[in-house]
């Protein structure tokens, strides 16, 4: 038997009552009068509205609805300039507190001019954006109103005070260990981010081709998920720790950190907007319109020449700071792994040496047979192990912590005999 729809269809005349209703405060903000500043609240609170609003859309279907399908992405397009535009202004208000600046040398003048002239230009197109809504808002009849009739909302005001932090601040334990990982981790993003041979370009074509090739949004988000994790990592371990109030290195790197991830940031909403548009809306008289408004050549250009090449900058000037941090927090040292009898390192005991490097966090390298392999990477170990498989003994070398462990862990058989057969200081191993 043919079961009816769970789903009610509304008219589209209910619908817009509805939606006149809901996008009503909304709107009246996009009509503002021009010349209140951009603030960061006002850019979050703008990100939030538009975003409780596209949901309500979307419940209803209406970006797959002919009459309200270009009126719900450009709430959506609305939203990621918003938020582009919050991580900006809060990039370019604290940069000069970053630290980072000084290491830039006389390009600092020109990190400070395209981040300015980057927020300009989604401020810019976020007035074009409001507008070119409520053009579409009239012309379904959602709203009347047309730009400078509508009221800004009240700025909310922060006092900003911090409590004294006096929790635990004598207590080290392993925060040297922590630190010199938050440095390991911080130069493994250094080498993703430069491996993607980010740099200037002008030519439109060429801009055009190496950001599509290079730069998708998943490739973005990638980034960005690498460094905010980088900067969770410090906040964690390293942040308000006595190490970090008497090494005044600790913070700047943060500052480095700080400045990538506002910048990856906005990168990532730029190109989300070009991703999600790039095949038009539901019409190609929606789609032209949103390119007369925000052409994707230009959201391009600021993307790669004005965010994506600071954003490099930002970590790679970062470098040498990072690895002069290493070893100040780590003490070298290089041991002997010996093979006992009837014992093989196959692939198994391998992810358990991965998982002694990984709880430290700090870099060992393999030496088996002469060659050399990250003890961190399961591929190398497996490929540098496999290569010389009549191989009985292994040359590490790296921080006493991770290396103390790993003679630890061929000392009881590789825990061939089951994790009960481990000290307590591998305990982590069997809680993986």
């Amino acid at each position: 038997m043919h079961e009816p729809s769970i789903e009610k269809i509304v008219p589209e005349q209910d619908f817009r009552t509805m939606l006149q209703e809901r996008a009503a405060p909304f709107l009246a903000v996009c009509a503002a009068p021009g010349g209140s500043a951009w603030t960061k609240r006002r850019f979050f609170d703008l990100s939030v509205a538009a975003d409780e609003l596209e949901s309500f859309l979307d419940d209803y279907g209406a970006r797959t609805n002919r009459t309200y399908s270009a009126f719900t992405e450009w709430v959506a397009a609305l939203r990621g300039f918003a938020l582009a535009g919050m991580s900006l202004t809060h990039l370019v208000r604290r940069l000069p507190t970053y630290g980072v600046l000084d290491r830039l040398g006389e390009r600092r003048v020109a990190a400070i001019d395209d981040l300015g002239q980057a927020l300009r230009f989604v401020e810019e197109k976020l007035r074009e954006i409001m507008g070119a809504l409520l053009d579409e808002g009239r012309g379904i009849g959602v709203t009347d109103l047309s730009r400078g009739e509508g009221q800004a909302p009240l700025d909310r005001s922060v006092r900003r005070f911090r409590l004294p932090h006096n929790v635990d601040l004598d207590r080290i334990d392993d925060e040297e260990q922590r630190i010199a990982g938050v440095a390991a981790k911080y130069l493994e993003a250094c080498r993703l981010i430069e491996d993607a041979g980010i740099r200037l370009i002008n030519d439109e074509d060429e801009r055009e081709a190496f950001v599509r090739g290079t730069c998708t949004e998943e490739t973005a988000r990638l980034w960005e998920a690498t460094v905010h994790n980088l900067q969770s990592s410090y906040d964690t371990h390293v942040k308000n720790t006595l190490l970090e109030t008497g090494d005044p290195r600790l913070p700047e790197l943060r500052g480095h950190i700080a400045a990538a991830l506002h910048t990856l940031e906005a990168v990532t909403f730029l190109v989300h907007f070009v991703e999600r548009h790039e095949r038009g809306f539901r019409s190609d008289l929606a789609d032209h319109a949103l390119q007369r408004v925000v052409p994707r050549r230009d959201v391009r250009a600021v993307t790669l020449n004005r965010l994506l090449v600071w954003a490099r900058e930002f970590m790679l000037s970062g470098v040498e700071l990072a690895e002069a941090l290493l070893p100040s927090y780590t003490t070298a040292s290089e041991a002997v792994l010996r093979l006992a009898d009837g014992i093989m390192f196959h692939a198994r005991p391998a992810s358990l040496v991965v998982a002694i490097v990984q709880h430290h966090g700090t870099p060992v390298e393999l030496e088996v047979c002469g060659d050399t392999c990250n003890a961190g990477s399961i591929l190398e170990l497996m490929v540098a192990v496999g290569s010389n498989p009549e191989a009985r003994e292994f040359i590490v070398r790296g921080d006493e912590r991770p290396l103390r462990d790993l003679v630890a862990l061929f000392a009881s058989n590789l825990a061939e005999g089951g994790f009960e057969d481990l000290p307590d200081a591998l305990g982590y191993l069997g809680r993986r």
